[in-house]
């Protein structure tokens, strides 16, 4: 029996599941600023995942640079969501909006 499908289905699950309050917080208490750190993110597990050796374990940090990649995206989508005030400002930043 193969378990690999599932157990890359449900890090894959999991990933996501953190990457969505993991923005929130990146753009609550840094801005924009934390669209670098994702993107540093991505790629440092791209290249893990280019470089390791076990399909699993590749996959995964793959699941995980793209992830990072898309959270990019995300962080500037939240800053619209917060200027739209679906999300509280940090009250101790300075907003350009």
């Amino acid at each position: 029996m193969n378990i690999n499908g599932l157990l890359i289905g449900l890090i894959t699950f999991l990933v996501i599941g953190l990457f969505h309050p993991l923005v929130i917080k990146a753009e609550y208490y840094w801005g924009r600023k934390s669209s670098w750190i994702f993107f540093a993110a991505g790629i440092a597990a791209s290249v893990f995942s280019l470089l390791s050796e076990n399909d699993t374990v590749s996959i995964i940090a793959g699941v995980i640079a793209f992830s990072s990649f898309w959270s990019v995206k995300e962080i500037y989508d939240q800053e619209k969501r917060v200027r739209k005030g679906w999300f509280p400002k940090n009250p101790k930043r300075k907003y350009d909006f």
